[in-house]
């Protein structure tokens, strides 16, 4: 698999890879929607576990030109397509259509860093200056259908927040995973799986850790990189 990257564009990450692998994909999801599919790297590494469709949609035009070229370079126009909107417009239109969205989206509010990039590009994929949290949450419920499933990746200190959102939108979480960077360090990131009006009940998984103590990737995170660059 090959995924085209810019240096002066946002390069997926880790996040990225472990999101792909942790959504639920059931029988009755048709399609899946990214929000915010940046390079398509998320529906390229979905495309590895099925072969149901896949959109990716971005609102920033140069994105979208490496997105396709990603997913032409692989072959795949049958299977990813990319649109360039916004998706709060894009789930306007899309109401009630999808079974599965995942999501990773800009992590940092727009007043949270003082030294926001230089780079316009980069400053849309970090911050939330397109679309901020709440604006992804509430898109990701007017697009899914009753029992459809929503699944992201976030920071922990924002976790309390993005539970409210999901309650307010009528996400009930699922299942949460926290991510650790090595054994005996604090979580950096967690990625969350919420159902459209579904039951309350909460799950939480067990801890994924991404490095062992020697900084090489663990076994489970080697797993998911294995045909990364097949």
């Amino acid at each position: 698999m090959h995924i085209i990257q810019r240096t002066d564009m946002f390069t997926f990450s880790l996040d990225t890879v472990l999101l792909a692998n942790f959504c639920s994909i059931t029988k009755d999801v048709k399609e899946i929607v990214d929000f915010g599919t940046n390079n398509a790297a998320i529906p390229l590494l979905l495309s590895r576990r099925t072969k149901k469709h896949i959109t990716g949609v971005e609102i920033q035009e140069e994105a979208v030109e490496v997105a396709l070229k990603s997913v032409a370079i692989n072959k795949l126009e049958n299977q990813i397509s990319i649109v360039h909107a916004d998706i709060k417009d894009y789930a306007l239109e899309h109401k009630s259509s999808v079974k599965m969205i995942v999501c990773n989206p800009p992590f940092f509010r727009v007043d949270e860093e003082s030294n926001v990039n230089d780079n316009a590009y980069l400053r849309i994929a970090r911050h939330e200056i397109a679309i901020n949290l709440e604006g992804i949450i509430k898109a990701a419920s007017q697009m899914l259908s009753y029992g459809g499933k929503f699944a992201m990746v976030h920071r922990p200190d924002r976790m309390i927040e993005i539970l409210e959102l999901m309650k307010k939108y009528d996400l009930e979480p699922k299942c949460i995973r926290f991510v650790y960077p090595k054994p005996h360090k604090d979580a950096n990131v967690f990625l969350i799986e919420a159902v459209y009006k579904g039951n309350t009940g909460l799950k939480i998984e067990q801890p994924l850790y991404a490095h062992n103590e020697d900084g090489s990737y663990t076994e489970e995170v080697m797993k998911y990189l294995g045909d990364e660059d097949d």
